[in-house]
């Protein structure tokens, strides 16, 4: 942990239009009013862009990198999802702060988007005059030598597409939480940037000596940028990133054609799913909540919270909207980190978060060198979340692993000899069950029996009760069935609220919460009990802001939360479907869509009057939603082929 930064102690409570394609919200060039109201951007180089969640994700399964909509990466953290912020633009507006852009002179408009079915990225920027240049961006994933090449290494490419436009590459590094300017040294075609752990070389075919002075200069080939370890290429710099850039396209080509994708939203369908593939950490199998940390649930609200880490809820979710595209290698993936967090539990306590590489201790800290974004701060690193107890987990691990007991496509099934380490976290499942815990959402200051927790408890017993009658153990099915439905029958009974007329948010209580709603997500009562539909209709009144769903009514350590939580509007979608509302639905679905970046991406929160995105990004359980959404709405394929 950097100098900079300093332990705290502070509260919490996290959740943790339909377009053609990606690219077809990008087809006219994004013209933008600084470009044209600012005197130093109509003579030369002018600022850079505002902060925003404008931007694209490129990645590989072992890093990633944030690209704003002027082609200025902006945010990536080394070596690794939870590492040191090499590129911390995004949350700091300081001179110091870090960033690589490569500039068009007497900028006027940009248009970006994703080469159709990858994770590539094309931006385009023009001048007043018409010239342009388009940037490539992307991190190298192909298969090589019998497996899945993965370097820390970014590419960038960049070309003239009209004219004769002047262009200017800043590339500044920092290390230690933008605490520590590297030492810099040059040869004839690569720039070397020393930190204290670790150094980044770039090598490029443009002039070494432009790149150090900023010097602006003609953009009259093609060149080419690979920044990453400090090797020395095996072949020529264009020829690297030329083949990098072929092998990686036809990856994410070959992968994408493989989905099981839904006749309607297809677009944005691989566009979550790509997402979601990049938060693998496929070194350990991990799946990060988030790439970033600190951006606010809502703007001055200091809800900044750190979700570069594994969830344990957050990744379930994923796992089980990939499965249902048929994608199962992200779940073996998974699967292998997870074992290892229930084989180290020994039957015993689960956090409800962990490092990507197992970690169990994430302290919570303040950086105090960055002002965060659009200088809303605190920045945090870590999360207090890891000391909490959210009775939830045990659920969530057994219905993360439910399906590799059953799914015969598997290299590597669940059997007889991996069933009782399964069946230790349903005992932790029943100890814990009706007890009080923080519940999903975190809350730091107060404990009560969240139904959602008991909940996942029942939903722990039904499923290894099922996995039991599929490996022919009788015995222990009918132990696990008799948990599930003495629990199931006291969850509906102690959950309801007569006065509401509403499955409240805890056991004997009141007030409303949007995770009820996964009742009906789990199976433990049907979409069309009329308990249920006036539970819906309750939490209309009280949560929903138009379409957008907030979290819950009562006020927390900061108060009402003020922004929608995207993964209630989503399981909002999912509800009105199977009670009938089917019509309703789609048009929540088609606003959420709407509310998506230019690139088919969304953040954790909404705002409901601006409908501007707040929140970690890209968060997972907003991805995960518009995958359900389009699996649950779409026209069936053979209603039209």
């Amino acid at each position: 942990m950097s100098t900079v930064q300093k332990e705290v102690d502070a509260p919490e409570d996290r959740a943790g239009q339909s377009i053609a394609g990606a690219a077809s919200a990008s087809d006219k060039p994004r013209t933008h009013p600084e470009a044209i109201t600012d005197p130093s951007a109509r003579t030369g180089f002018g600022s850079p862009a505002k902060a925003s969640l404008n931007v694209g994700v490129i990645g590989n399964c072992a890093y990633s990198a944030l690209v704003d909509e002027r082609g200025r990466v902006v945010w990536s953290c080394l070596p690794r999802f939870d590492g040191d912020p090499v590129f911390n633009a995004l949350l700091h507006t300081g001179e110091d702060a870090s960033a690589w852009a490569i500039e068009i002179e007497d900028f006027a408009s940009s248009r970006q988007w994703y080469e159709p079915n990858t994770a590539v990225l094309r931006t385009q920027l023009f001048d007043s005059a018409g010239q342009g240049i388009e940037i490539t961006d992307l991190a190298p994933r192909f298969h090589s030598r019998s497996r899945y090449f993965r370097p820390l290494t970014m590419v960038r490419r960049v070309k003239p597409i009209k004219g004769t436009p002047r262009i200017r590459v800043t590339l500044m590094p920092r290390f230690q939480w933008g605490a520590t300017a590297p030492t810099i040294t040059r040869g004839s075609n690569h720039i070397r940037f020393v930190g204290p752990e670790f150094t980044l070389r770039l090598n490029t075919d443009a002039s070494v000596s432009h790149i150090l002075s900023h010097q602006p200069f003609v953009l009259s080939r093609e060149y080419n940028f690979v920044l990453g370890a400090d090797e020395t290429l095996t072949d020529g710099i264009a020829d690297t990133a030329r083949h990098f850039e072929q092998e990686t396209i036809a990856y994410w080509r070959t992968w994408s054609k493989r989905l099981a994708i839904p006749f309607e939203y297809q677009e944005a369908v691989i566009r979550a799913a790509i997402t979601l593939k990049l938060s693998l950490y496929e070194d350990t199998g991990a799946i990060v909540a988030a790439m970033t940390t600190s951006i606010p649930e809502a703007p001055g609200s200091q809800r900044n919270w750190d979700y570069r880490y594994c969830w344990l809820r957050d990744a379930f979710f994923v796992v089980r909207a990939l499965n249902s595209l048929s994608e199962v290698g992200t779940m073996e993936d998974y699967l292998r980190w997870l074992s290892n967090v229930v084989i180290g539990s020994r039957g015993e306590h689960i956090q409800p978060l962990y490092g990507i590489g197992l970690e169990g201790d994430l302290p919570e800290s303040l950086v105090e060198g960055l002002s965060g974004y659009r200088g809303m701060g605190p920045v945090r690193v870590g999360n207090q979340a890891q000391e909490h107890f959210q009775h939830d987990v045990y659920g969530n691990i057994v219905l993360g692993a439910a399906q590799a007991f059953h799914d015969h496509r598997l290299l590597s099934r669940g059997g007889e000899a991996e069933f009782p380490y399964l069946e230790a976290v349903g005992e932790q499942a029943i100890r814990v069950y009706g007890t009080p815990d923080a519940g999903m959402w975190e809350l730091r200051t107060r404990a009560r029996v969240h139904t959602s927790s008991a909940l996942m408890s029942w939903a722990a017993c039904d499923r290894l009760a099922k996995i039991a009658r599929t490996l022919g153990l009788a015995e222990r099915a009918a132990y696990w069935h008799g948990h599930s439905s003495r629990m199931r029958e006291e969850i509906l009974a102690k959950s309801w609220c007569e006065e509401r007329q509403a499955f409240a948010e805890s056991f004997g209580g009141h007030e409303l919460d949007a995770s009820i709603l996964l009742m009906v997500e789990v199976g433990l009562i049907d979409a069309r009990d009329p308990r249920f539909v006036s539970t819906v209709e309750a939490m209309e009144k009280s949560l929903c802001d138009g379409p957008y769903m907030r979290r819950y009514e009562a006020a927390d350590d900061f108060g009402k939360p003020e922004t929608a939580f995207n993964i209630c509007t989503f399981w909002r979608i999912d509800a009105l479907a199977k009670i009938g509302r089917k019509a309703e639905a789609r048009q929540i679905f088609e606003t959420m869509l709407a509310a998506r970046n230019p690139l088919g991406l969304l953040s954790e929160d909404t705002h409901p009057v601006t409908g501007e995105m707040w929140g970690n990004f890209p968060q997972t359980y907003s991805m995960v939603g518009i995958i359900n959404a389009a699996v649950r709405l779409s026209a069936p394929w053979d209603s039209c082929i």
